[in-house]
């Protein structure tokens, strides 16, 4: 075979994808150049200051509780071991007794680590002030 085969039934996808992902990175280039040589670049004082609603802003030192945080991360944790439970529900028939057996320890794990954050307190909003 002397010459390259252009026959296969997806290279004109795979041309397309090419040529999709050039024009779509030279626009972005190119209205990001664009951009730069039309935006004014006035520094007042007042168009660099935070936008807030009220009286006037003051530095203050960060004052967010790391409540947030924790509820945040705990929430993230049992969202995520939740999500195991779908392939189980989706298999349930096909696995039996021992995928329902797993899925109770399963479950019981994540009642003790629930109960123990409870015990903690982390589940407790407290005020910041």
């Amino acid at each position: 075979m002397t010459h390259m085969e252009f026959a296969h039934p997806y290279f004109g996808a795979f041309v397309m994808f090419i040529v999709t992902f050039g024009a779509f990175g030279a626009t972005v280039w190119l209205s990001r150049f664009v951009s730069r040589k039309i935006a004014r670049l006035d520094t007042e004082k007042l168009k660099t200051t935070l936008y807030e609603c009220g009286p006037e802003v003051t530095k203050q030192p960060n004052s967010i509780s790391t409540q947030f945080y924790l509820t945040a991360l705990l929430f993230i944790l049992f969202d995520v071991e939740i999500i195991f439970m779908f392939p189980w529900a989706i298999n349930f028939k096909i696995l039996g007794w021992f995928g329902f057996i797993e899925m109770i320890l399963f479950i019981t794990l994540l009642a003790i680590g629930f109960l123990y954050a409870w015990k903690k307190g982390a589940l407790e909003w407290h005020s910041i002030k």
